[in-house]
């Protein structure tokens, strides 16, 4: 299968299924000198490992991250870094009923339709497993950017889960970390979670809506027309399992506003060009303003549930389907980390493709 890859200069390669011995990540450009080790790692596979709680699935892996190559005494050195995670809780028997059949919703058909084969225990490389590598891989561009660019702050969090959204008056940064749901809002988790307890009782699923937000990327990041930087946030997030639909910014919501609602003004401050919104979600004509860069993304309502779904086996056959094995009632919770990671490893490469470019000094000087 090709197209395992993505990034420009910050190369990504995942590898490895869900139900495989391991799974993970080759990492090719990442600069050298950058100090990064296991355990700064591990911190950020720990937020999207499964098993944390009873909002998401029970499958119990330690998601341990081992680094192999590319790192000596502590800092990268520039050579390809090769991430491992190995797989230990996999239990491919809860499969065995579906060897045959197509489970609704999910890349059974297409893959089977592709190539003619498919790993039906998790759904090989279609399962959500694999985003484990790309945490890694996202770890290791915060690393480097801690060490480029440390200002640079990524965060992630729900806005939305089915029925259920945010209160934005409400919003507090403090909160995100400190509730199962990733939300910025800590008096409206107990509500998040009576909501889900519900779908899961009911042997259902529910979907949600993720924005993840990149503060103190400096202006000038991305190239116009075919190197965009909203381009490759829009494909890095649209790659995400599950991941239906991607805004930048306003995003679809611009089509109700009119030109005096949706230019930001620019005014002169004292460190340079401000604005007196964001709806441009901190990208113009594919680079970055200054502004913070803002991407939403919804995800579908997990497809393996409890209750039957009609399906065909191989053979053409009608039969009905209920989804055995541990599964997410949102995939939504553990989409955060994994959004932030894309976040990460895009701002990287479009930082490293900006120094090649033009160098790290300033060009267009205002005032």
């Amino acid at each position: 299968m090709s197209l395992n890859s993505f990034g420009h200069l910050y190369r990504v390669t995942t590898w490895g299924e869900s139900h495989g011995p391991a799974l993970g990540a080759t990492v090719d450009g990442c600069p050298p000198g950058v100090p990064v080790d296991e355990a700064f790692l591990q911190q950020w596979l720990d937020k999207r490992r499964p098993g944390q709680n009873k909002n998401m699935t029970q499958r119990n892996e330690p998601d341990a991250v081992q680094i192999l190559s590319g790192v000596f005494n502590g800092l990268t050195t520039g050579t390809p870094v090769q991430l491992m995670i190995e797989n230990t809780d996999q239990r491919s028997r809860d499969y065995g009923d579906i060897e045959q059949t197509f489970r609704p919703g999910h890349a059974d058909i297409t893959y089977h339709l592709k190539y003619g084969l498919r790993d039906y225990r998790g759904g090989g490389r279609s399962s959500a497993r694999e985003t484990a590598a790309r945490v890694a891989a996202g770890g290791l561009a915060r690393a480097a950017l801690n060490a480029l660019a440390p200002g640079i702050e990524i965060k992630g969090y729900m806005t939305r889960m089915g029925e259920i959204e945010i209160d934005r008056s409400r919003f507090d940064w403090s909160a995100i970390d400190g509730n199962d749901f990733w939300i910025p809002d800590a008096d409206a988790a107990p509500e998040w979670e009576a909501y889900l307890q519900k779908m899961r009782k009911d042997h259902n699923s529910v979907g949600a809506e993720i924005e993840v937000v990149a503060r103190n990327v400096p202006a000038g990041l991305g190239a116009p027309v075919y190197g965009k930087l909203d381009t490759d946030l829009a494909a890095a997030m649209m790659s995400i399992n599950a991941v239906k639909g991607v805004e930048i910014g306003e995003g679809m919501a611009a089509a109700r506003l009119m030109g005096t609602e949706n230019a930001d003004e620019i005014f002169m401050g004292a460190d340079g060009p401000e604005y007196s919104s964001n709806h441009s979600g901190g990208i113009l004509g594919g680079i970055s303003t200054g502004q913070d860069v803002v991407v939403r993304f919804a995800v579908k309502p997990t497809s393996s549930i409890l209750t039957p779904r009609k399906s065909i086996r191989m053979d053409g056959t009608p039969t009905e389907v209920v989804t055995k094995g541990r599964h997410d009632p949102c995939v939504g919770i553990r989409a955060v980390p994994v959004g932030e990671a894309m976040m990460a490893c895009v701002i990287l490469d479009h930082l490293l493709l900006h120094r090649g470019q033009v160098g790290d000094g300033p060009r267009g000087v205002i005032g």
